[in-house]
């Protein structure tokens, strides 16, 4: 009998966790148009399931529901939740704030909705990677300002904390560590952006927030040879600063984009299994 390799059993073991009910996309108003959602669902549920809905990477201009569907499919095989990835409206058709407009007015459909989508509405978080930990960040200190919805975790995979690119890593990883550099960063922003000033406005420099505290608990992954790594590095101690539980992890010699590389990277796997067991977690809690 052959023997399988150590990183297909992962694979396999992964593909089992995400065993899903059939998927199904529904449409809502939102405040530009209808907002298209994926929704996932564990192939077994016994009862009303946590829910997490999910803002897909692409530096607010491209990337898709098809893009990170894997990513998506994990999530809910990992977490045993019900996922809602967010089709959101993006640049340069739609500058910011639009993206963020239709992000929350997605947590807030969600929650309004669990018992028709048989989910919890007390159990819910927010999972997002780069431009996605982006708005999922804001999301969560939008929630906050609204007094609701309660959200039990805020996952942050390498997010873009601060638009105005000037950390020491945009210098470091500049260029030859992978398909985010530091030009591609510029050119992200300004097609997002109305104009640099609105680099400036938290809800697309969540560091930039006047005051942190209070907002959901959070796990913030970030690569090490990534112009995105001091960024989401400061944004982890300042959640800390204010007095928010935060579960910080940097992957050495990782670069951006790693999360989804599975099953070619061992740590890609690693941080799926970590932002799992992060939602579990927060789910248990009373």
């Amino acid at each position: 009998m052959p023997t399988l390799h150590p990183q297909i059993i992962q694979v396999l073991e992964a593909m089992a966790q995400a065993d899903l009910r059939p998927v199904e996309e529904r449409l809502f108003p939102g405040p530009g148009g209808n907002i298209r959602l994926r929704l996932y669902w564990p192939h077994e549920q016994t009862a009303p399931v946590p829910a997490i809905v999910y803002f897909h990477g692409g530096g607010h201009v491209i990337g898709s529901l098809d893009t990170h569907d894997f990513v998506a499919r994990n999530l809910c095989g990992g977490t045993e939740a019900m996922v809602a990835s967010v089709d959101y409206r993006m640049g340069p058709e739609h500058k910011f704030p639009a993206a963020v407009d239709d992000c929350f007015a997605a947590l807030e459909w969600v929650h309004a909705n669990a018992a028709n989508l048989d989910a919890d509405p007390r159990r819910i978080g927010v999972h997002g990677d780069s431009a996605g930990g982006n708005l999922a960040a804001v999301v969560a200190l939008l929630a906050r300002g609204a007094g609701g919805p309660r959200l039990r975790l805020q996952s942050l995979v390498y997010p873009v904390t601060d638009y105005g690119l000037a950390s020491d890593s945009y210098d470091k990883y500049a260029s030859g560590y992978g398909i985010l550099t530091r030009a591609a960063m510029v050119w992200f922003r300004d097609h997002y952006l109305r104009s640099v000033d609105d680099a400036t406005d938290w809800r697309a420099s969540p560091i930039r927030a006047a005051n942190l505290a209070g907002v959901a608990p959070a796990i913030v992954i970030t690569a090490e040879c990534d112009v995105l790594h001091d960024d989401g590095e400061r944004y982890a101690n300042a959640l800390r600063g204010a007095g928010v539980p935060v579960e910080y992890k940097e992957f050495p010699g990782m670069i951006h984009a790693f999360f989804g590389m599975v099953p070619a990277v061992d740590d890609a796997m690693n941080a799926q299994r970590m932002v799992w067991a992060a939602f579990k977690r927060a789910f248990a809690q009373a």
